[in-house]
């Protein structure tokens, strides 16, 4: 069972708050439910007009609060500077995706890894049938899953409204189907996270995102996704990527291991031709990666087909195989049925002939004993003399009326 520290090392991992008491005091108070404390902490990031508070959802929103008062804007102090780590790679922890609750529960994965938690981490462990028995939840977790999208399309739809269609074409998906996006064009992912109400951000998103030129490099070069933070992911990301200053843009990549690269982190207003030269420096240190990665996507579809005709080859060859070995096995069965039957008729015909010769030879022993018992009967014949007489029999046949006459002769 996850003791108190990794749950605790966990929360703040997937929440991206730093204070320890007041996410021990979150988790205390859902009686120390992880998975019911993220979800009451994701629930109650969004404004109130949008979502209805449950009192799990209002007490992390009360502790939030207070937290709030003690955080200061760090605005003034970061003047118009770039911050973050410049064009140096940064390697921050981001899973693809939340597997399960026992292994998600493991304290190895930090920072970016677990931005996902809220409702992704309650529809994954629905589909796995974990925790099922808590009513209510099916249907959270699955409007957990397109409450990112739905977040995206409201964010792309406001940001139309209020600044055109001359801008970066942020998709309509939530962050990680935009990031499988951009590994599958081979392409950087361009982050930009909105502050409704920062005074800079009206003449960032009018002069700089807006430009006609460094919104075609953009869309050329980049997939783009942007989310407020006053929407769940968004507020997520922007305590994930440690946003301090807005207006606030970034440039990710997907790396190995379940990892992203942070190339880029830009903070504050920015001129059009500032962040062009930024993008164009990114891309310029990118490339050897992007074109790696699309050598090795290459070679994987190559060696994919190669192997898919290989196999498609040595099914060939074993189904042709499998016939000749078939119609040989037919050939010997037939040869084998006809030698049997032949056998057969040769062995019929044999007691045929034993059967009539032995019934032959009963007949004529049976003859011969018939005779001679015959024989025996009648006695000896007595000789020829006066005292005895000699009967002879003839058969006078006549052809035409199929009659027999016998004749008696008495000789004495």
């Amino acid at each position: 069972m996850v003791d108190v520290a990794d749950k605790l090392a966990y929360f703040q991992a997937i929440t991206g708050l730093e204070d320890p008491d007041l996410c021990t005091e979150i988790l205390q108070a859902h009686d120390w439910d992880l998975e019911l404390a993220i979800s009451s902490f994701t629930s109650s990031n969004p404004p109130p007009e949008r979502q209805e508070q449950t009192p799990n959802t209002q007490v992390t929103a009360n502790l939030l609060s207070r937290d709030g008062q003690n955080r200061v804007d760090r605005s003034d102090s970061l003047g118009n500077a770039v911050a973050g780590p410049g064009l140096a790679w940064r390697i921050i922890t981001l899973p693809y995706s939340v597997i399960s609750a026992s292994i998600g529960l493991v304290s190895g994965a930090v920072g970016l890894g677990l931005w996902a938690a809220g409702g992704v981490l309650s529809y994954s462990l629905g589909m796995l049938g974990l925790n099922s028995g808590r009513s209510g939840e099916s249907s959270t977790r699955l409007a957990s899953v397109s409450a990112a999208a739905l977040e995206a399309m409201e964010f792309v739809a406001v940001f139309e409204r209020d600044y055109g269609n001359v801008k970066p074409n942020f998709v309509s998906e939530g962050f990680m189907d935009a990031l499988q996006r951009s590994r599958s064009v081979f392409k950087l992912l361009f982050v930009y996270l909105h502050s409704p109400d920062h005074p800079d951000t009206p003449a960032f998103c009018e002069g700089t995102l807006c430009n006609e030129v460094l919104a075609a490099f953009v869309n050329e070069n980049f997939v783009s996704w942007g989310g407020s933070i006053r929407a769940s992911e968004g507020f997520k990301m922007s305590n994930s990527l440690k946003a301090s200053r807005y207006p606030f843009c970034a440039v990710v990549m997907p790396a190995a291991n379940q990892r992203i690269a942070l190339l880029q982190q830009v903070e504050g207003p920015k001129s059009p031709e500032e962040m062009l030269m930024i993008l164009q420096k990114v891309i310029e240190e990118s490339n050897p990666a992007l074109l790696q990665a699309r050598l090795d996507a290459e070679e994987r579809r190559n060696n994919m087909r190669l192997r898919e005709e290989q196999d498609a080859a040595y099914r060939a060859a074993l189904e042709a195989d499998q016939a000749r070995e078939r119609q040989r096995r037919e050939e010997q069965e037939r040869l084998e049925r006809e030698a049997a039957e032949a056998e057969r008729k040769h062995k019929e015909e044999v007691e045929a002939r034993e059967r009539e010769a032995r019934e032959a030879a009963e007949r004529e022993a049976a003859l011969a004993k018939m005779r001679q018992e015959k024989a025996l009967s009648l006695g000896a014949e007595p000789e020829k003399g006066p005292n005895v007489t000699q009967v002879i029999f003839f058969l006078i046949f006549f052809p035409l009326s199929s009659m027999i006459f016998p004749l008696t002769f008495l000789q004495t």
